[in-house]
């Protein structure tokens, strides 16, 4: 995966993050919308977010990455 710097993150639109209000779970190449999904997942699991949210992410990284389901 490729360094995200301060600036780099500071320049990718809202619309490529997976929670755009937040900022959070940047998506700009495949390698990072793969970091979401699991990141989301860890986040799930240690009761940070809801399975709703982490559903918006996966369904976001899924059209980056070109997957369809859950995995």
């Amino acid at each position: 995966m490729s360094k995200l710097t301060t600036k780099a993150r500071k320049a990718i639109p809202k619309s490529e993050f997976g929670l755009p209000g937040k900022r959070a779970y940047p998506m700009p190449d495949k390698a990072h919308a793969a970091n979401a999904k699991a990141r989301a997942t860890q986040a799930v699991k240690a009761g940070r977010m809801s399975e709703s949210t982490k559903s918006k992410i996966d369904a976001k990284a899924n059209k980056i990455l070109g997957t369809k389901g859950k995995k």
